[in-house]
């Protein structure tokens, strides 16, 4: 790639990314025989399937890259895809075979706080930490108070500006003052996850109040409340920390219900050796 259509590259990706448009690059690693393009080829392809970048070949490849990259923009997984062009899809004569690199560029995850108090606080801090984009919005959503904070909206008290996306996850912090305004508003949009920090009783109450206002069943049970994993909590630091673990086994498609990982996919020591869930036994067993 020359070094103007290098520059041209990249700022095709980063207007994408700023957009926070789901893309996929897609890369010519290897080329055995004839092929349309050689090593080195990118291209980018948009959420829709179409080719806004670039160019790794025309027909037959064409719509098998196309078909990748959607696939990987949808599960957030690189593949390396073998392309053989003598005989593909619809039999189309290509000549000679090629390997494709297929990587996802996904929107950053976006945590959004609603609230402030101790846990919103180590909210936006753990979650800095795990690369998330953390904006807060509250009235008392000051730098000082959540310096690892992207964004702080102090002037939104209905919640106007909130704008959720299928890579926002969403956390209602407002010790019961506008936890219904905030669920309200939340759930007219699609995020990733919506999570209410709230007592049980508290919770129903808001519930039933939005069922009596037209939500359906279906939209109040996409609310984690209360939210956060099971793992006995009780500070709100240790709170904040459930509440994480649980947007963190959402985004990574986790199924444990909180157990210990040891009991889930640990060896185990018996008398005959050390068992281990997806291989045979080992001899080498402590006594």
């Amino acid at each position: 790639m020359s070094a103007p259509a290098a520059v041209e590259f990249v700022r095709h990706l980063a207007r994408r990314v700023e957009a926070r448009e789901p893309a996929a690059v897609a890369t010519v690693v290897r080329v055995h025989g004839s092929a349309s393009a050689g090593p080195g080829a990118k291209s980018i392809i948009d959420m829709h399937g179409r080719t806004v970048f670039g160019w790794v070949g025309g027909g037959c490849v064409e719509t098998s890259v196309r078909d990748e990259a959607l696939a990987a923009m949808q599960d957030g997984e690189c593949r390396v895809i073998e392309l053989d062009l003598e005989v593909l899809g619809v039999g189309m004569p290509c000549g000679g075979s090629m390997e494709v690199y297929i990587e996802p560029v996904l929107p950053q995850p976006r945590l959004v706080i609603l609230g402030h108090g101790a846990i919103a606080e180590t909210l936006a801090v753990l979650a800095a930490q795990l690369e998330f984009h953390v904006g807060v919005n509250d009235a008392l959503a000051t730098p000082d108070r959540f310096p690892t904070a992207d964004e702080c909206v102090t002037d939104d008290l209905e919640y106007a500006k909130l704008d959720c996306d299928a890579q926002t996850y969403v956390v209602i912090a407002t010790q019961h003052k506008g936890d219904y305004e905030a669920l309200e508003r939340v759930l007219r949009q699609d995020p990733a996850y919506v999570g209410l920090i709230a007592s049980r009783k508290r919770s129903a109450l808001v519930f039933e109040r939005l069922h009596e206002e037209g939500f359906a069943a279906d939209a109040l049970r996409r609310v984690s409340a209360p939210c956060g994993l099971d793992l006995g909590a009780e500070t709100p630091q240790e709170i904040a920390l459930s509440v994480l673990g649980e947007i963190l086994q959402r985004r990574r498609g986790g199924t444990s219900t909180g157990r210990p990982l040891v009991e889930t996919r640990g060896a185990r020591i018996t008398d005959a050796g050390v068992e281990v869930p997806a291989g045979p036994l080992s001899d080498k067993c402590p006594n």
